[in-house]
């Protein structure tokens, strides 16, 4: 029985960069920073289907889920090009924001780059797409009053 989602994972050339958007600019928690080299986490390797690898993988938490990222040294990663929102595979990361314009203008003026301003979708969700530093596609979505979605993970929230 699945018992809900746990974390998310990213793989990158730039630690530093991701953590600066993930960490810095969007204020998720770091809750760890570590790595290891070939050979020393056999289990691990065996898991990612790869041999003599050499990563350095960081954790951060907000509200109910966690971001893994991972920088493999060895072996070397492939850049890929930012994926278009329709390209088959997974495309985005949403996360629950409580004023969406605030973050949005916030976001804007450090730089970061926004397929759109936010828009207003079915009357029930305010929702933005902007891209972190890989170019992978991260959604903000602002659920209105009206908008189904659990947010019992808000401390403070009223239920």
């Amino acid at each position: 029985m699945i018992n809900g989602a746990h974390h998310v994972s990213l793989s990158t050339a730039d630690m530093e960069a991701m953590l600066y958007f993930y960490r810095d600019l969007l204020g998720l928690r770091q809750v760890s920073d570590g790595g290891f080299g070939p050979g020393e986490m056999p289990a691990f390797e065996t898991v990612v289907g790869l041999r003599d690898t050499r990563v350095r993988s960081a954790w951060l938490h907000v509200g109910n889920v966690f971001v893994e990222i991972f920088e493999y040294a060895e072996p070397t990663p492939t850049k890929l090009s930012p994926a278009r929102s329709c390209d088959v595979g997974l495309r985005h990361i949403a996360f629950d924001v409580t004023d969406i314009d605030d973050e949005y203008d916030r976001l804007k003026a450090a730089g970061v780059t926004f397929l759109s301003a936010p828009q207003t979708i079915g009357g029930v969700v305010r929702a933005v797409y902007l891209r972190d530093p890989d170019g992978n596609i991260v959604e903000f979505q602002e659920v209105l009053p009206g908008g189904q979605v659990d947010r019992a993970h808000i401390v403070g929230l009223p239920q």
